[in-house]
């Protein structure tokens, strides 16, 4: 059998894997936070808990369904991947998340409404002077300019905080809202309020706190959400862009509604909605180098991109807004119109997290219900780094109790072995390191078990090669020989059983959930770089190993009782003829 293919430059086999090398620890050390520390979860360094309590307008208890459906959302905005470590459960009416680390505000942030409408604006003004002064905006909160995908015809930037706009039209009433008194039905909404100080306990006769928020909701629907202009320009006059919002994602999308910006530095009279965000088949994160900004680029569906055209149609030279969770996140000017191909985007000053972030959550949906929800609080590790460093111990005594035996059966290729685990195990880390920054991978006691059970894989692949080399040898093949025809059969074995392996892998992370799902990614990860490392610095180190009159010794390979069996077999084939004769 011929020699395999591949395996006649050695030395640039080596060479390109460590180029991979480099590669993967130039991104550890020169991108991200530089750190070289892979994520932990929550089993070794503990994490944040946020309790989410429902609540709804009418102040009725939540049903199951939703409590579920909202779960399964929170869970793909967090843990799209399932290797974040992050848990969300259902508790009562509760929806308890934890998340590994200590940033209680991203297990907030979790449960933001991504409740997306698209309105026209029908007025707009700065806050009436005399109020309170507008809050700072948070980083990527303020009011985002509509930047249209290429092929689109840009809109213009809003006016800038501080700046009164040319023309301040009074506020109308639009004619397609619904007449007044026409009861409508709000779309389900999903929105995480302030954390509230503990409300006393009310008096015998005073209204509970779910009838207080009831009430809130409906009057704030009754001046903000009016149909008569003079209640549309009381509320405008009136509106405070400093205080926690009561309608904040119980807005009703059939009617007009008075809002303000993300940073209050405007107060807008908005029309009913024309847009749902349901219409929104993806949204991505990116950014746009001709203006050097984070975007969140919006594709719709089919309906919402005859929507958007019509939209963009009827609304040229006005502004349209982009309202978020009851608030104005961007609200620019079509110059032209219709806007057909059923893409936009929304700008502003994002980060390249608060863009993702967004995008994250508008992609996966809105949220059946809207949330009130706790102080974060810290918690401990359910494992700790007594347990990583037992699993870490228990990964060296695996790795150290493979050499012993290739040693001791191969000699001195065990050390060739030993060379090929190490390459393998440096791979692995500087990987685990970059996933924690690309995917959110968190490791875990789980993942750490996968990781060992890799070190068997990868020396299993060993002994078949080994195994193959033998095999030739007892045929009376030479060192130099036997080496690249082993090859050739033990790569289809290794490449059967990696490929079994791999399946099992895909099959459980697929059908498990929680810390399972970190156990199959990472088999799976260390059986993919198995092969690699099989092909690019076990199979070229063997080469040269063949190639070298050092290494064909008896004594230094180990193979000497092989050679001696193909010998015996050769004399016994002999006398036969011998006797024939």
């Amino acid at each position: 059998m011929p020699p395999s293919q591949g395996s006649a430059h050695p030395f640039r086999l080596l060479g390109v894997y460590a180029a991979l090398l480099a590669v993967i620890y130039a991104l550890v050390f020169f991108t991200g936070d530089h750190s070289p520390t892979p994520k932990l979860g929550i089993d070794l360094q503990g994490g944040t808990r946020v309790t989410l309590t429902a609540r709804t307008p009418d102040g009725s208890q939540p049903s199951q369904d939703s409590l579920k459906k909202a779960q399964e959302i929170i869970e793909n905005r967090v843990n799209g991947l399932g290797v974040s470590g992050s848990e969300v459960v259902i508790d009562g009416d509760n929806l308890v998340i934890t998340v590994p680390g200590e940033d209680g505000q991203q297990a907030r942030a979790l449960a933001t409404t991504a409740k997306l409408y698209i309105r026209p604006v029908l007025a707009a003004t700065q806050p009436q002077a005399g109020g309170t002064t507008p809050q700072t905006p948070a980083p990527g909160e303020t009011p985002a300019t509509e930047t249209p995908a290429p092929g689109e015809t840009p809109a213009s930037e809003t006016p800038a905080p501080g700046e009164t706009p040319a023309e301040t039209p009074a506020p109308t009433a639009d004619p397609n809202a619904p007449a007044a008194g026409e009861p409508t039905t709000p779309a389900p909404q999903s929105r995480v309020f302030p954390a509230q100080a503990p409300t006393p306990t009310p008096a015998p006769g005073a209204p509970s706190a779910a009838e207080q928020q009831a009430k809130e909701i409906a009057d704030a629907k009754a001046l903000r959400q009016s149909t008569d202009q003079a209640t549309q320009q009381l509320a405008m006059a009136s509106m405070d862009c400093t205080v926690p919002d009561p309608l904040a994602g119980n807005d009703d999308p059939a009617l007009p509604l008075v809002t303000c910006s993300q940073d209050g530095t405007e107060v807008f009279l908005l029309g009913p909605s024309r847009i749902d965000g349901q219409e929104i088949a993806d949204a991505t994160s990116g950014l746009n180098s001709q203006q050097a900004r984070h975007e969140v680029n919006l594709e719709f569906r089919s309906a919402g991109a005859d929507a958007w055209a019509d939209l963009t149609g009827e609304y040229v030279y006005k502004r349209v807004a982009f309202v978020l969770d009851s608030q104005v996140v961007s609200a620019p000017q079509v110059q032209q119109g219709p806007q057909l191909g059923g893409r936009t985007s929304i700008s502003g000053s994002f980060t390249a997290d608060s863009a993702a972030e967004l995008a994250n959550t508008l992609k996966y949906g809105s949220l059946p219900l809207s949330f009130q929800t706790s102080e974060a609080e810290t918690v401990s590790a359910t494992l700790g780094l007594s347990s990583l460093k037992a699993g870490l111990l228990a990964g060296a005594v695996g790795l150290i109790a493979v050499l012993l035996y290739c040693l001791f059966v191969y000699r001195m290729l065990g050390l060739l072995a030993g060379f090929s685990l190490i390459a393998a195990g440096v791979a692995v880390y500087g990987i685990i390191v970059l996933l924690g920054r690309w995917i959110g991978f968190t490791l875990d006691l789980a993942g750490i078990a996968g990781l060992i059970i890799g070190i068997g894989l990868t020396a299993d692949s060993f002994v078949v090669f080994f195994e193959r080399i033998k095999d030739e040898m007892r045929e009376g093949r030479s060192f130099r020989s036997a080496v690249p025809r082993g090859w050739a059969r033990a790569q289809r074995t290794n490449l059967s059983g990696k490929t079994v392996s791999l399946i099992a892998s895909v099959v459980l992370y697929l059908l498990a959930a929680g810390q399972v799902k970190g156990f199959a990614f990472t088999l799976g990860v260390t059986t993919v770089l198995d092969v690699i490392v099989l092909y690019l610095v076990t199979a070229p180190l063997m080469m040269l190993a063949a190639r070298s009159p050092f290494w064909a010794k008896p004594s230094v390979n180990g193979l000497g009782s092989m050679q001696q069996i193909a010998r015996e077999r050769g004399a016994g084939q002999s006398r036969p003829k011998e006797m024939s004769r």
